[in-house]
């Protein structure tokens, strides 16, 4: 018998416009042990099949059909007999654990109220699995961290938190909700890791909702695609991926960037006698209060510590590394929305740094910058059109209203967006389209550089696709220069000409991006790579991973900058590892042999 059997389930949610059929006669069924992906884009299903089989539907939500755990019915039964399931035989693990993670409880108090509730461990006893699963999860100085709450802990920690949390009592099936999206590649290759294993050890079988291929394809061994409430195709993991018989299976497949196979099409190079924008030794401090002492301490935490680079016209300086390794506020400096502590900004040959606002507002028009969140960063009070003329209000005043209306309709069909949403309000599109009237805001000007932060981290891999399509055609139409932010390496390499790897605020290296994949000098650099998943299963299940020890250290640990120069850390701890032209473009930061590096971590964390 099956462990899970899913029959001819609906999910309907009434709303303003009527009902709305969100999953339409799905059928499913898991065994023991068994990890199975469900993959599709945003909407098309794949959470509200399992949030109603857990009874999480919202209000406004209902269920039909049946969906039965180890032969007993799931579907809409009540509160109490659920809870005796859910949590104990069936967890969940959350998309965002620092909302899914009570945040006035300590992680032990949470964590404890599982064991109580479901297996009547309290006290010592309780602490004790709590602590023990936290150490078999790998949460550094775990005694610390259970005393510790959910805003203390870093994105991978509490994801890991929430994986302790749903193994607490040994549950025979967890599903996985998108548990990685908003990770690291490192963190995110640790988290697989650590499900691979538990699903071995506990022979816990995984239902892995998720939109991204490359996890897929390293963790599962079948698929279900699901496209607008219904599954389009099921196999085993090789078949989807070698012989996919469905054209939107295909589809998801090809959009996929793939950090071995880098896209050339539209690929312009850049003019590099024409360097438009010199960064010169640029620092940004900032000073964070400690409770060390009577009174506190401040002390600073330099978020960049000493970048520089030059980039050329047409050119594409892609930045990736870790989160807190200075990348966005590397581009804030740059730009002067913070004011660099030390440190030159040459735009066009004329310095910027220390420029007052009213002299920078003429370079405005040639600096732009595309967020990660268009939605947080569109007014929600002002159309689309209009947010999209504000700046020909600001640059170009002596435009008629007939000529910005104009340029506002040419740019929205440039970008790929209906002019007939003019009057629409960001709330009223969707996250790929509100990324489009991003892009359309930042080029109405035609500016000579514009910087991608984390431009496309949150979309569908179609709608990613199609974003980085259109940033290189108006790359080429335009021959604007850009450095684009991402902890997507893959992207990178996809949109990239040269590639800058940060570690807490310094470069570890930097080279043509066919160099920096194809020989890495630098461990991080390394590790980075190897942690990206290839959307190829044959592949990615044999290819060997470098595993650095711990935790991303603090910035604020004096000695942190030396984490892979650690023969200078116990005679030197401020010395800043010297950056090293080892061949014609590739420049790479001085560094220990991978043995000392893991020697030296090993000892650390005893200590």
């Amino acid at each position: 018998m099956s462990l899970l059997q899913v029959q001819n389930l609906n999910v309907m949610f009434e709303t303003g416009d009527g009902m709305v059929n969100a999953v339409k006669d799905i059928n499913l069924s898991m065994s023991t042990g068994e990890c199975l992906g469900i993959v599709g884009e945003s909407g098309s299903g794949k959470s509200q099949t399992f949030l109603a089989m857990m009874g999480l539907l919202t209000r406004n939500g209902q269920a039909t059909g049946s969906a039965k755990y180890n032969g007993q019915e799931m579907l809409n039964i009540s509160p109490t007999k659920a809870n005796k399931i859910r949590g104990h035989d069936v967890a969940m693990i959350f998309q965002d654990p620092l909302t899914a993670l009570t945040p006035h409880l300590t992680v032990g108090q949470q964590m404890s109220e599982v064991l109580e509730v479901h297996r009547g461990l309290g006290g010592k006893a309780a602490h004790q699995v709590c602590l023990d699963w936290l150490e078999r999860v790998r949460i550094p100085e775990a005694r610390h961290r259970i005393n510790q709450y959910p805003h203390q802990l870093s994105g991978g920690m509490r994801q890991r938190v929430m994986i302790a949390m749903a193994m607490l009592c040994q549950p025979k099936l967890l599903i996985a909700d998108e548990p990685t999206t908003a990770l690291d590649v490192t963190v995110q290759a640790e988290i697989l890791d650590l499900m691979a294993n538990l699903q071995k050890e506990e022979q816990t079988a995984i239902a892995l909702i998720t939109h991204d291929m490359g996890v897929v394809a390293r963790m599962c061994d079948r698929v279900a695609v699901m496209r607008h409430g219904v599954y389009v195709e099921e196999g085993n993991v090789d078949e989807i991926f070698h012989n996919p018989q469905h054209e939107y299976t295909r589809m998801l497949l090809d959009a996929m960037p793939r950090i071995d196979q880098p896209n050339e099409k539209l690929h312009i190079e850049p003019t590099p006698e024409k360097s438009i924008l010199s960064v010169s030794d640029v620092e940004v401090s900032f000073g964070i209060k400690t409770n060390q002492g009577l009174f506190g301490k401040t002390i600073p935490l330099r978020a960049v510590d000493g970048i520089s680079f030059d980039l050329a016209r047409r050119e594409t300086l892609g930045i990736v590394g870790e989160s807190g390794c200075g990348k966005s506020t590397l581009a804030r400096a740059v730009l002067q929305l913070i004011p660099p502590t030390a440190g030159s900004v040459l735009w066009m040959g004329q310095e910027l740094s220390g420029l007052d606002r009213r002299s920078l507002v003429p370079h405005r028009k040639n600096l732009q910058i595309v967020f990660q969140d268009p939605l947080a960063s569109l007014d929600p009070r002002m159309t689309i059109s209009a947010s999209i003329a504000e700046p020909l209000l600001t640059f170009q005043p002596n435009l008629s209203a007939k000529e910005r209306r104009n340029m506002v309709s040419e740019m929205m069909e440039r970008v790929g967006l209906d002019p007939r949403m003019l009057n629409r309000y960001p709330h009223e599109l969707s996250g790929g389209q509100n990324q489009r009237v991003g892009i359309a805001r930042a080029m109405i000007n035609k500016p000579e550089l514009v910087i991608c932060d984390e431009a496309v981290s949150a979309l569908d891999v179609s709608i990613q696709a199609q974003i980085i399509a259109l940033l290189k055609e108006l790359q080429a139409d335009m021959g604007l220069s850009m450095m684009f932010i991402s902890h997507d390496l893959s992207v990178v390499r996809d949109i990239s000409h040269r590639i800058m790897v940060l570690y807490l605020g310094r470069i570890v290296e930097l080279a043509d991006r066919d160099t920096i994949y194809e020989n890495p000098i630098h461990p991080y650099t390394k590790s980075l790579i190897s942690a990206v998943p290839i959307p190829d299963p044959r592949i990615e299940r044999t290819r060997p991973r470098i595993r650095l020890p711990g935790e991303l250290p603090s910035p604020l640990d004096p000695g942190a900058g030396l984490r892979f120069l650690p023969s200078r850390r116990n005679t030197d701890p401020g010395y800043r590892p010297a950056l090293t032209e080892v061949s014609p473009g590739h420049w790479v930061a001085e560094h220990d042999s991978m043995e000392e590096i893991m020697r030296a971590e090993e000892i650390l964390m005893a200590g």
